[in-house]
């Protein structure tokens, strides 16, 4: 099979995106599928090669990509490009993606879960995987996807809305809160916020990569994630953190103190076979489909919370999903393989 690993972007979470794509990469080639990488905003010139057919590969070469502390802001990102373009699609980028019998979509963050990417390749009659357009954009708008997880009855941290350049709102619910942006991901301007004079100031941090903000209700108890492949939920994974909280270095950057423990220890089952279905009600909720991970929060006292649904989750060796599929035997590369088939599955009976 021709596969297309498409990755970068443009959004903060692009250094996270390539390890992504590397890894994915290399993974499919060792099941046999020729692959071609390509980075969605550099694109390629196709200068060294004589046709589209020879960026192909299915000889695995393994790449090592250390995944930087530093957060990306547009101007970061734009100098990449030496032509002065900024668009979010590179040089042959379609051209490219048109001869794949599908494109694995390893981005994360703004540029690909929103659904920017997706209805570009709809446009094309390009299928991908992971969810459609509007599934993609309702899951990567915190407000609105909790929006439709409350009024699903799945339960999710109440909320107001700031946005930018209007009075911060007054917050109806005690401190500690968290403020974060409304589009984003990992963890990229989120700040636990434990009085009335940090909130400003975390605000218009988290307002820097986003027009909204939400303030959140900070819901004590233990950190899970649970991923879900073609329909079926992995087992849950627990997240501990024994210093500070579960930001973008302690999901990315290596040597931060962070446990990952799946199955969880001491979790009841009538707990975790909840979190599954739960996983299951906020996906169909959302309208997401072939694969994705739904984040919670569990404690006795309090019960379970959805934090939030991803619709592309990091696949990089610190990531959630592959270290849940590997505790039920499913390999990385047989894990990458399940996604395109299940994908081309959905497509095949839509």
């Amino acid at each position: 099979m021709k596969i297309v690993v498409l990755a970068g972007g443009r959004s903060t979470e692009r250094n996270v995106s390539l390890t992504s794509g590397h890894k994915i990469t290399h993974a499919l080639q060792t099941k046999g599928h020729d692959v071609a990488f390509v980075d969605l905003f550099l694109g390629d010139d196709l200068q060294a090669v004589d046709s589209i057919d020879d960026l192909y590969s299915s000889d695995p070469i393994e790449k090592d990509y250390d995944i930087s502390d530093a957060v990306l802001t547009d101007d970061d990102i734009n100098k990449l490009r030496t032509d002065g373009t900024t668009q979010l699609f590179g040089p042959n980028v379609l051209e490219i993606c048109k001869t794949a019998d599908i494109v694995f979509l390893a981005l994360h963050g703004g540029d690909g879960e929103d659904g920017k990417v997706q209805a570009v390749l709809n446009l094309f009659g390009i299928p991908y995987t992971g969810s459609d357009t509007l599934a993609a954009g309702v899951t990567m708008d915190k407000k609105v996807s909790k929006e439709i997880l409350l009024y699903n009855q799945i339960p999710t941290a109440r909320f107001v809305a700031a946005y930018r350049n209007q009075a911060i709102p007054a917050v109806p619910f005690e401190y500690p809160v968290v403020v974060k942006p409304s589009n984003g991901g990992s963890s990229v301007g989120t700040h636990i916020v434990h009085n009335e004079g940090e909130l400003k100031p975390a605000v218009e941090d988290a307002l820097r990569f986003d027009t909204t903000a939400l303030i959140e209700e900070f819901i004590k108890g233990r950190e899970f994630s649970l991923g879900v492949i073609n329909g079926q939920p992995l087992p849950a994974i627990e997240i501990v953190v024994n210093d500070g909280w579960y930001d973008f270095e302690h999901k990315f950057v290596t040597g931060n103190t962070t446990q990952f423990i799946t199955p969880p220890n001491d979790l009841p089952d009538d707990v975790h076979d909840a979190m599954k279905q739960m996983a299951l009600d906020a996906m169909q909720a959302l309208g997401l489909t072939n694969y994705a991970r739904i984040d919670f929060f569990w404690s006795p006292e309090n019960g379970l919370f959805v934090i939030e649904g991803n619709t592309l989750p990091g696949m990089t060796p610190l990531s959630l999903i592959p270290q849940e599929a590997e505790v039920v035997g499913i390999s990385y590369p047989d894990l990458c393989e399940m996604i395109v088939n299940g994908k081309l599955e959905l497509l095949k009976n839509k």
